[in-house]
């Protein structure tokens, strides 16, 4: 017989909008009921809210998880999903994703494996498959589906540095696309941005730090239908670092959002290797922050880091607070609909049902 838990008296906010104060129960891993009022029955654990604001845990769109303590450090800030951009070597992955599947102290995690880049371009990583031209595409898409990538990542660097030619990115979103693979830009300049924009890729990353996207361009990506994952905590701490302006970052956002392009929340953390250290977990709060002050309301960053991802990225399982969806839960004191750094105010995170020790 699975565990029960009942959390009552909670101010609910259901990954779109508060829906009222009530309860929601937990069967196992699963949401079984949410209603005003559940009575109580013998047996179930009870957790009284106390007028707290529950909400689905918060998917972090854009991670670099090398060990399970990365995800560790995830879940007891609130994290229970993190999506992966980068994972090699192919055992590392296999061990994270082993962890997640296996283990309900640590994130859950969707991968893109190994990412698509030029010869010479970035990561300098030895042994790691390379993309010289639209002739390799089809096969280097081929070896990640058949590795398990959720998605498939493309590199589109600095003009310092060898990059992608455009025809070669657009026959990667086409091999992929033939196998409902999503694919995820890193473009963390305006001409990156384009050529994602020209090539068809689902997903742009990082808000670019030279010049803001303009309204044009914001309006082009929406009538397109794509979606951005800015990683405003990234961008700043890269300008803080390099003494770059963040304006453009914070400026381009606004521009989406006005758009109507989706934003999705996510914090490129890391802990070494990246061009600024991003710490799991606690990231996330800096980056609802950052999406607020960007212009995002309250409740549209909340959206940004649950509902939102879980319908990009296909997760149809999480992401929200319903009947059938999985018990991946946050529950803080104060509101963050009305004052987003209540999220930092943790009161319990569950994921698939279980109590994390916070």
């Amino acid at each position: 017989m699975t565990k029960q838990t009942l959390i009552e008296d909670v101010r609910i906010f259901d990954g779109e909008r508060v829906t009222g104060t009530g309860g929601v129960l937990i069967d196992g891993a699963e949401i079984t009921h949410v209603a005003p009022r559940i009575p109580r029955r013998p047996g179930w654990e009870i957790v009284p809210g106390d007028g707290r604001t529950l909400l689905p845990g918060l998917i972090d769109a854009h991670t670099h998880a090398a060990t399970a303590e990365h995800l560790r450090k995830a879940l007891v800030q609130g994290t229970t999903t993190c999506l992966n951009m980068f994972s090699y070597p192919l055992a590392e992955l296999a061990a994270l994703r082993e962890a997640a599947a296996s283990r309900d102290d640590v994130a859950g995690l969707r991968s893109s494996g190994i990412l698509a880049s030029v010869p010479g371009g970035p990561p300098d990583v030895p042994g790691l498959p390379k993309v010289s031209g639209p002739e390799e595409a089809e096969a280097f898409v081929a070896a990640r589906a058949a590795e398990g990538s959720d998605y498939i990542k493309i590199v589109l660097a600095d003009p310092a540095t060898p990059a992608l030619a455009p025809e070669t990115v657009r026959a990667l979103v086409t091999a992929a696309a033939r196998r409902g693979l999503l694919t995820v830009a890193h473009a963390p300049r305006h001409a990156a941005a384009q050529v994602a924009l020209d090539a068809g890729v689902d997903m742009i990353t990082h808000a670019p730090l030279d010049t803001p996207l303009t309204p044009a361009f914001a309006r082009t990506m929406a009538g397109a239908g794509r979606t951005a994952v800015p990683t405003l905590t990234m961008m700043r701490r890269m300008a803080d670092t390099y003494g770059l302006s963040y304006e453009a970052a914070r400026d381009s956002v606004g521009a989406l959002h006005q758009a109507g392009v989706p934003i999705l929340a996510g914090t490129d953390a890391n802990e070494g290797g990246g061009p600024a250290l991003v710490p799991f977990g606690e990231a996330m709060h800096d980056e609802l922050a950052l999406l607020v002050e960007a212009g995002l309301t309250e409740t549209q960053a909340l959206a940004a880091a649950t509902s939102l991802p879980a319908r990009h990225f296909g997760l149809r399982d999480r992401g929200r607070i319903a009947p059938g969806a999985r018990a991946d839960l946050l529950l803080v004191d104060g509101d963050p609909t009305a004052a987003i750094a209540a999220t930092r105010d943790l009161a319990g995170v569950w994921r698939r049902g279980v109590r994390v020790r916070t």
